[in-house]
């Protein structure tokens, strides 16, 4: 299957963008943290060059600052949570969603981080301890019931990525964070009963979410 390739260490922002730090979807505020990425998914909107996700441009001019992100949070009484999120991989900005999250839940916020759950395998250790005090709720893109199927859509720059990937999920688990894994229904091979059986397996939830509906 044709994609294109995305490269996270040669991200290039578009000059032209408008600087969208923050938009509100479903009651919650969403956090564009990152465009950068260590996958290369190509159901992505991304790879096609496509940005807009309900109306907000995410193609970030420049990633934005700690500070630059709690004031793009809002009036925090306004929204069910605030979300960790955009077109990339929040957690490869560690430091900075650490520390806006702490901030955030300081001031009486719920905080959710949206990740596809290799944070570990990215930083080379794990880093669920450092999330905790500034994340009540992870969302996890399992998007496959088995390696084979993942690698085929989701791309993985690094080897046993899906192991990886669950090994987060227990990790997290285990810090006591809320979780819910993710799939995307109607991607060729995934099964979408079999990744909701791996979820409650692993003794979390489970959500399925449909092709090309983003955000």
């Amino acid at each position: 299957m044709a994609h294109k390739t995305w490269l996270a260490e040669n991200y290039v922002s578009s000059a032209q963008a408008p600087k969208v730090h923050g938009y509100t979807l479903h009651g919650n505020r969403y956090l564009n943290v990152s465009n950068r990425c260590n996958l290369y998914c190509h159901f992505c909107p991304r790879m096609d060059n496509e940005w807009n996700v309900q109306g907000y441009e995410l193609n970030l001019r420049g990633e934005p600052s700690a500070d630059e992100l709690v004031a793009a949070a809002g009036n925090l009484e306004e929204f069910r949570e605030i979300v960790f999120c955009g077109l990339g991989e929040p957690t490869i900005r560690l430091e900075t969603i650490v520390a806006v999250g702490k901030i955030l839940r300081e001031r009486g916020a719920r905080v959710r981080l949206n990740t596809n759950g290799l944070g570990n395998q990215y930083h080379g250790r794990d880093i669920t301890p450092d999330l905790v005090g500034a994340v009540d709720v992870m969302s996890i893109s399992l998007n496959a019931q088995d390696a084979a199927t993942y690698e085929k859509h989701c791309l993985p720059r690094k080897p046993d990525s899906y192991p990886a990937l669950l090994a987060f999920v227990e990790r997290a688990k285990q810090q006591g964070f809320e979780i819910s894994l993710t799939a995307v229904a109607g991607l060729e091979g995934v099964d979408m009963a079999a990744c909701e059986k791996i979820a409650r397996d692993m003794g979390v939830g489970f959500r399925g979410r449909t092709l090309d509906d983003v955000g």
